[in-house]
């Protein structure tokens, strides 16, 4: 008979069995699409009849196009062949409007040669915004000397109110695709997501839908936006187009109407730019890969968690834990929850830092009540227990050994360090360099506070005191971890942490073997690890 808890780790781990083999068979379903098999009902493609195109971009400042001479054209593509791959750098004129924290959109038409759009009946087109808004990143100062890296003019320069504010700024990339497939679509089965792309016509008996334009959005990242501010009359703007096939068509519509619903969910442009820096630049493979590194990121933090609150509920004293290095995660991780914050990172990565971090002050919340409960014991009591179990209670001064030694460079240098960045690096704010100084200590010098542990472990030659469970989910995620360090981008200080947890939880499991575990031993409360129902076999 399993065990309530058992019961429910096997229901999670089940239900993310179902949901991975869900995925994959509805990422089947987008990636492949049925043909049409009979003459019947069958939609041909227009470009197989190569037709001479022309491409043309237009910019306006209304989303809806209006008298011809509301519009300007940047870019002018004759002779346009849907195989050829181009790449241009066109100089946009920004309107006054678009200035004063204004809009700007382009429109793109994909026509006949020698037609213009308006007069083409068998143009297609789309419209692109050019601009966005978002809060401008506050300047970073030296907060001794007041020197910034930008040379604001006096004129540009906001009031402290402002800043706050939503402002325009430029997209200075526009990526377009044609699916460059001579597919013939079903059209008793046409895939919801492409239907809204095409545009059909009728020639002769024969149903054509006509090239099929995308605008690829997910290559639109934060970190090249421009602030646009009232002096800019010319702004750059790079065109880049290549052909798409029907499979990687479907796959980045879906993912762009992903990242649309993140933001109709709350989610700002920057948390929705954390999920597209995942999918720029890379192959269907890779990005396979990404989604199941993903989902299993998901599911061991989620039994770490579990487990983790599950052995700190039933433990009764700190005997063979060290305080100093529960102390030290609660800090540590309520110092980088911090630091996110005040980095604005993205939703995806603050949320379980939060929870990690509450979890984090639960426990020290917890070992501080069990430790005061061991203080108010009877002296007499506390020495029983030392001769019951003299090596248990030693790892307390094991652990203040240990971390005595460790303070005599810790402190140097994490003040040596708070000093050099504040002298020569530049920061929002004196609370922003106070966060970044104790963060850069947690990430260079973390590994030094799990070591008292480790130092514990050797002096009472045994690691059965340890929640291996959550340790064992823990590692796991600490190297799918060193996985994302290389897909995501982050900073090379956290991408550093992830590979120093991996040299910790190794020594670990050196310990681990090193001294073995008795399961079948009672513990100090009376309670085994396994513990076998034997039962008298039935007389009749």
């Amino acid at each position: 008979m399993w065990s309530g808890r058992s019961s429910f780790t096997s229901l999670v781990v089940g239900v993310f069995v179902v949901y991975v083999v869900h995925t994959c068979w509805v990422m089947y379903g987008i990636v492949y699409t049925r043909p049409c098999s009979g003459d019947a009902n069958c939609i041909q493609p227009y470009l197989a009849r190569r037709p001479k195109l022309q491409l043309s971009v237009y910019t306006a400042t209304r989303s809806h196009l209006g008298a011809e001479n509301n519009i300007d054209l940047v870019l002018n593509v004759e002779d346009f062949d849907v195989e050829s791959k181009f790449e241009r750098t066109v100089n946009v004129s920004v309107p006054k409007k678009t200035r004063n924290n204004g809009t700007l959109y382009a429109y793109i038409f994909l026509h006949h040669a020698g037609v213009l759009p308006w007069h083409d009946g068998k143009q297609v087109h789309l419209v692109s915004p050019l601009t966005t808004y978002m809060v401008p990143k506050p300047e970073e100062i030296n907060l001794l000397t007041g020197e910034s890296d930008t040379q604001q003019i006096e004129a540009e320069k906001k009031p402290t109110s402002a800043l706050d504010e939503p402002v325009s700024h430029w997209r200075p990339r526009l990526a377009l695709n044609v699916m460059a497939d001579n597919f013939v679509f079903d059209g008793s089965s046409l895939p919801a997501d492409v239907h809204r792309y095409m545009k059909m016509i009728q020639l002769g008996k024969t149903v054509h839908y006509l090239p099929i334009l995308f605008i690829d959005q997910l290559s639109n990242r934060v970190k090249d936006l421009m602030v646009i501010n009232r002096s800019t009359t010319e702004l750059p703007l790079t065109v880049s187009y290549d052909k798409v096939s029907l499979g990687r068509l479907r796959f980045w519509i879906h993912m762009q109407d992903a990242v649309y619903s993140l933001q109709q969910f709350g989610f700002s442009e920057k948390d929705a730019d954390e999920v597209k820096g995942i999918f720029v630049d890379t192959n269907l493979y890779f990005l396979a890969l990404t989604f199941f590194v993903a989902a299993f990121h998901l599911l061991f933090d989620f039994l770490a968690f579990k487990n983790d609150i599950s052995f700190w509920k039933k433990k009764k004293s700190m005997i063979g834990m060290s305080t100093k290095a529960v102390l030290w995660r609660c800090f540590s991780t309520v110092v980088i929850f911090l630091f996110l914050l005040d980095e604005q990172t993205s939703l995806l990565v603050l949320v379980p830092a939060g929870v990690g971090a509450a979890i984090e002050l639960w426990k020290v919340k917890k070992a501080l009540k069990m430790t005061i409960l061991w203080r108010g014991l009877m002296p007499e009591f506390q020495v029983g227990l030392c001769l019951a179990f003299g090596p248990l209670t030693g790892s307390h001064l094991c652990s203040l050994q240990a971390m005595k030694y460790l303070s005599y460079l810790l402190y140097p240098l994490c003040v040596g360090g708070a000093v050099y960045s504040l002298l020569n690096i530049k920061y929002k704010s004196w609370y922003s360099w106070l966060i970044n100084s104790f963060v850069n200590g947690v990430y260079a010098f973390g590994f030094l506070f799990m070591l008292p542990q480790l130092f514990v472990n050797y002096k009472l030659k045994s690691v059965a005191h340890l929640p291996w469970k959550a340790f064992t989910y823990k590692a796991f995620n600490t190297f799918i971890d060193d996985v994302f360090a290389f897909i995501i981008t982050m900073p090379t200080s956290h991408r550093l942490a992830c590979f120093r947890d991996d040299v910790v939880f190794l020594v670990y499991l050196y310990q681990r073997w090193l001294y073995p575990v008795d399961k079948r031993r009672v513990n100090e409360f009376g309670e085994s690890y396994e513990e076998k129902a034997t039962r008298a076999p039935h007389t009749d």
